[in-house]
């Protein structure tokens, strides 16, 4: 048996179809079939299409809608179908387009009449709907787990590195000193907030869609609170329409996906550059970089770069679907068959993205000596000298910082730092200069003087790191 769909031979209209009932005289042309079939991906809905059709199973039971020994016939038929498809013995069949048609019909090989009254009260409408919501709710709680783990190995990083000054950048260009614990927390922060983004769009698609019927209602007395409750639902979809009809959840997880791409894209962005020899920050093993064919000093950090080109697929998926649902009227069409791939694409390449990242920040290894050298090149103190001339001199900060450019004008001169030039040198521009003003415009006193709240100062990174780790555990 094998797990690839199955498809009409060329010319082969393959007959007339029972999923239409009595209305077609004969089947789709191939053409047809294979343009309307979405067994070849909506087969990773099957968990969600069991479970789905258990809990309208027992519902149906429960509301005497059909009887109880059909319906322990169906649900002894669905635990069979379930164990094929677990085991891989199960012949998904292409001519049968999609997994609901895929299953019901296995169903009724094994158990026989009682299959047919399984879909009482429903329609691939809302059956899919419902799918659709579980498997992006189970999806997205898989990814809340590897986000957090992301967010632990920059927690760990950034402990461990609470005090080593690196230069921190705008434009590119060194601005001032920061501590790298402080700059990988910045991400384990947009982390948290990719967290909640998720979080907050589960708890959106946390309604049920199941008992909409194809987009009406229906007429049978089912209990859509009793279905909700069994399928891990807050409640019912209020609209009947709505429910067949809203892809919001899937917009929604592709957009927090997308951002969270985006930030994982960032950072491997800085690794890239961290790696390379002219910076020379940090270092991967071969866990994690490659070499090249032709060049044998070469260590590529490839795994940084596929994490960030695969972004672009991401923000792909989210504009797809955007532009798949922004011309339907409601309620459901067959465009929206085109859902699920992009999703589907974009968990898949998400995963991904945050596995590989969390690998790379506990491979990495930290130069601290080339961070600090690197700290302290371009001047980096020069606002410390400026805010030195403001708190000991009490000079206004405009002509401070005028000041504090003809200094950096005389180190470029000197080609020194700003602590090595000679005090009498810098008392010609301000003679009220004293020596203090050179012990603080050192790197390490840039930063451990940071102290505000949310500053790079060690001790703030520290507090930081703990803060961090005690609200990742709290909300995982």
């Amino acid at each position: 048996m094998s797990n690839t769909p199955k498809k009409p031979a060329p010319g082969n209209d393959g007959g007339s179809n029972s999923m239409w009932g009595g209305r077609f005289a004969a089947g789709p042309s191939a053409i047809m079939q294979a343009i309307n079939a979405s067994i070849g991906f909506d087969q990773k809905l099957w968990r969600q299409d069991i479970a789905g059709s258990r809990a309208h199973c027992r519902m149906l039971v429960a509301q005497g809608i059909i009887p109880a020994q059909d319906g322990a016939e169906i649900l002894r038929g669905l635990d069979l179908v379930e164990g094929e498809i677990a085991a891989g013995s199960f012949t998904f069949d292409a001519v049968l387009e999609d997994i609901h048609m895929n299953v019901e019909a296995r169903l009724k090989a094994l158990i026989g009449e009682p299959a047919g009254r399984l879909h009482t009260a429903r329609s691939r409408n809302d059956q899919v709907a419902t799918d659709f919501r579980l498997w992006v709710r189970d999806t997205t709680d898989a990814l809340m787990g590897e986000i957090r783990k992301l967010q632990r190995a920059l927690v760990d990083k950034a402990g461990a590195h609470a005090g080593t000054v690196m230069p921190g950048y705008t434009h590119l260009q060194a601005a001032q000193p920061v501590t790298f614990g402080h700059h990988l927390l910045a991400y384990a922060e947009m982390l948290d907030r990719d967290f909640g983004r998720f979080r907050d769009a589960r708890a959106r698609m946390n309604e049920n869609p199941l008992g909409a019927g194809a987009l009406a209602g229906t007429t049978y007395p089912i209990d859509r609170q009793a279905t909700a409750k069994a399928l891990g639902f807050d409640r019912p979809m209020a609209n009947s329409l709505d429910a067949v009809s809203d892809r919001d959840f899937a917009l929604e997880f592709l957009s927090a996906g997308a951002i969270c791409a985006v930030h994982l894209s960032r950072l491997a962005e800085e690794i890239t550059l961290w790696m390379n020899p002219q910076f020379g920050f940090v270092g991967l093993s071969d866990a994690f970089s490659t070499g090249s064919s032709m060049m044998p000093q070469k260590r590529n950090p490839d795994a940084a770069e596929l994490v960030r080109g695969k972004t672009g697929r991401m923000i792909g998926d989210l504009t797809t679907l955007l532009i798949a649902l922004k011309g339907l009227p409601l309620t459901y069409s067959k465009d929206m068959q085109e859902d699920k791939e992009p999703v589907f694409d974009a968990a898949e390449t998400l995963h991904l993205g945050l596995v590989a990242t969390a690998g790379m920040i506990g491979d990495m290894k930290v130069n601290a000596e080339a961070m600090r050298k690197a700290a302290s090149a371009g001047f980096t103190t020069a606002t410390d000298l400026a805010d030195w001339l403001v708190q000991a001199l009490g000079i206004a900060f405009r002509h401070a910082h005028e000041i504090t450019g003809k200094a950096v004008r005389l180190a470029e001169e000197k080609n020194c730092e700003l602590k090595d030039l000679p005090l009498a040198e810098l008392q010609k521009i301000e003679p009220r200069i004293t020596a203090d003003l050179l012990t603080f415009v050192t790197v390490e006193q840039a930063v451990t003087r940071r102290s505000s709240e949310g500053g790079t100062a060690p001790e703030r990174v520290r507090a930081a790191v703990t803060a961090m780790r005690a609200r990742i555990e709290k909300e995982s």
